[in-house]
């Protein structure tokens, strides 16, 4: 996890959970990457208001973490592209309840994307 705790340092599910998911960023990265897999760029543009530095470094620590996986392309200008794993699959599965909540709640049933 992005803060190197073992397993047994967690108090519960929802703690290890957090330890992956938190930040303002990290749901939106793993919400943009559902659609399709992204390049750095597109990421920038589906994501305004992350800085550079911030997206760099979420997508480091996602990575870590085993739910988004980096694709290196040996081309000229470089190519890179982030998509989920299996395990970011998931992890989206179980965030969907979640964002059902946020839109029937709080946005007042407001349809988004």
């Amino acid at each position: 996890m992005t803060t190197a705790r073992r397993p047994g340092t967690y108090v519960c599910g929802i703690d290890a959970a957090m330890d992956v998911i938190g930040g303002k960023w990290k749901v939106l990265i793993l919400w943009a990457l559902n659609q399709r897999p992204c390049r750095f760029g597109e990421l920038r543009r589906l994501l305004p208001g992350v800085s550079e530095k911030v997206l760099a470094s979420h997508l480091r620590e996602l990575e870590a973490d085993g739910v988004v996986h980096r694709e290196a392309y040996d081309e000229v200008p470089p190519h890179v592209e982030y998509s989920l794993t299996p395990l970011g699959v998931s992890l989206n599965e179980a965030l969907a309840p979640l964002g059902a909540w946020g839109r029937e709640n709080v946005l007042g049933g407001v349809p988004t994307h």
